[in-house]
């Protein structure tokens, strides 16, 4: 089965979605994440079962360790769609000593969803807009 395959929108195949919700974000994204099984968007527990890894909120030096251990547990193929301001740019804490500015400095994001906190319409946006570079 190709990438492009398994992010096809339909009755069959299914998204797998892995959600990182690491500050308030994560629940604009639960939020948004618990109205997509309808669309072909299913979030699972596990990393060995997820697809696409959806991180959301300020990611800090110390929990940065456990999102790449995250996206390294992923099957391939596997993408990343980065949400909010802080995932993106470090936000309104990017000059912290403590705060990555931006989780695209250790994983390749695919997607980036500007907001702080992201509209839950953002977020299946950025899903259609994966969704396009995939199928591409």
């Amino acid at each position: 089965m190709t990438a492009s395959a398994r992010l096809e929108w339909g009755t069959t195949y299914q998204v797998t979605v892995l959600e990182l919700g690491l500050a308030c974000c994560g629940v604009e994204v639960m939020a948004a994440l618990d109205r997509l099984p309808d669309l072909g968007v299913t979030p699972v527990d596990g990393a060995g079962e997820a697809h696409v890894l959806v991180v959301s909120g300020t990611v800090t030096d110390v929990m940065l360790p456990a999102v790449l251990r995250s996206y390294e547990a992923m099957p391939e193929p596997r993408y990343v769609i980065s949400v909010g301001a802080c995932s993106n740019t470090g936000g309104p804490y990017w000059d912290s000593y403590s705060v990555t500015k931006g989780i695209d400095q250790a994983l390749p994001v695919h997607v980036a969803v500007p907001g702080c906190p992201p509209r839950p319409e953002a977020l299946l946006e950025g899903l259609k807009a994966l969704h396009g570079l995939v199928n591409a």
